[in-house]
């Protein structure tokens, strides 16, 4: 099955804590301190690989987590560095931000990569705290909190070729013809649910990716049937043949319908080159009208081949003319959206609120110094004060009302307040 849409969540490594440790040495009874860092957590990073063609494999495994940090060592020894944790995406995945809705990244040449979690830094060993007052300090730093998310990967087809058309007017049979897919084939409407992939070969160096799309309806602009599952995938494709049923009522009602879905999903397609083939030519009912149908559209600027699937009837013609017109094309833009620039929050902000055992702080940079402090070692409590006062978050909590005794929140630590 062909999926093209899956929802994962990732976290990054956390960041190794620092060590508090002094030289013990024969005949050095001050060694002084030589803590080590702690090494960096492993970052997450999704990479295209181009022998990937759906995202099947995360209905089985959502949770990706990469590793921590190890902790530093005494003799200034710094922990070992987590591996970075690489998650393979086909080409053609773009990343979003499942909670917030933000677009990350479109992934679509080979071996490109995204970082989209962080590893947490290490943290400092005591041996970075000495100073000539404090020779021999008893502090140092955690390592730095990992970060998650929870990611929506979204996969468009990347074809030269979308064949679009009404439901059975033979789309399938069309990429079955002319590539080695196996796209399954009936006579009636919707027997392709998902998008088929396929390669033509036109001569030994000449090779096209067509995409067999699922037929929509009238309404699909709105999500009505098969609407938005066709119209994501038709973005991606640079040339169209448009497919037309030599056996239906009226080709050319079809023929609108199936331009003006497109143009209200995406003014943008309406634009796109399209070869307009009539297809079922070596039935002697559709070679009768093909005359018609090439005067009412050429009415509208638009040129008509007869094909036919069955007997492979102009098939070699129509897949040069889209190699043709592929040249001349400008280099595809695929990306999705133009950038969204924000204004970067500063991480110095805080809140302070009132809650019912207590006061609660949020803000990035007092929530992360929280996490990185070693609370039973007094120089680390002191440090952890001077932020409080550098940043205001004590004056904000005296303003709040906090008493002596009062618990207070931070993260995941629980302080109490004095004045």
């Amino acid at each position: 099955m062909f999926i093209d849409r899956a929802t994962i969540y990732v976290k990054s490594g956390k960041g190794g804590d620092g060590m508090v440790h002094f030289r013990h040495e024969k005949y050095v009874p001050r060694g002084g301190p030589d803590g080590g860092d702690g090494g960096r957590g492993g970052d997450v990073i999704l990479q295209v690989e181009v022998r990937l063609n759906t995202l099947a494999n995360y209905r089985y495994k959502s949770k990706y987590i990469a590793k921590d940090g190890a902790r530093g060592l005494g003799s200034n020894m710094t922990g070992k560095s987590a591996d970075d944790l690489v998650i393979h995406v086909p080409p053609g995945t773009m990343v979003y931000d499942d909670l917030t809705g933000e677009f990350l990244g479109d992934l679509v040449e080979a071996g490109q990569t995204l970082k989209v979690c962080k590893g947490g830094r290490g943290g400092l060993g005591n041996q970075h705290f000495a100073t000539s007052r404090n020779q021999a300090p008893r502090m140092a730093e955690k390592g730095e909190p990992a970060e998650e998310r929870t990611l929506r990967l979204e996969l468009k087809l990347l074809a030269d070729v979308g064949i679009v058309g009404v439901p059975n007017a033979g789309k399938s049979s069309l990429l079955a013809a002319v590539t080695n897919a196996n796209p399954k084939i009936a006579n009636y409407p919707f027997t392709t649910l998902e998008p088929n992939l396929g390669v033509a070969m036109l001569d030994e160096d000449t090779a096209l990716i067509l995409a067999d799309i699922p037929g929509l309806i009238e309404g699909a602009h709105m999500g009505v049937g098969l609407g938005f599952e066709f119209l994501r995938h038709v973005q991606r494709t640079r040339v169209l043949i448009h497919v037309l049923d030599g056996l239906s009522e009226d080709p050319l009602a079809d023929f609108n319908q199936i331009n003006t879905e497109m143009a209200l999903f995406d003014p943008g397609l309406k634009d796109k080159p399209q070869i307009v083939v009539l297809n079922k030519m070596d039935l002697p009912d559709v070679q009768d009208r093909l005359a018609d149908v090439k005067k009412i559209l050429k009415k509208k600027g638009v040129s008509v081949i007869g094909i036919s699937t069955a007997s492979h009837l102009n098939l070699k013609e129509i897949l040069w003319q889209a190699h043709e017109i592929l040249k001349n094309l400008p280099p595809p833009d695929i990306s999705p959206q133009l950038p969204v620039y924000r204004p970067q929050e500063d991480p110095r902000l805080f809140t302070v609120e009132r809650e019912d055992q207590g006061f609660r702080v949020r803000g990035a940079a007092i929530e992360r110094a929280a996490a990185m402090t070693y609370w039973e070692y007094e120089g680390s409590l002191r440090k952890f004060q001077r932020m409080m006062e550098t940043l205001g978050v004590d004056k904000a909590l005296r303003e709040a009302g906090a008493q002596e005794g009062d618990p207070v929140y931070i993260g995941d630590s629980e302080l109490e307040y004095q004045e």
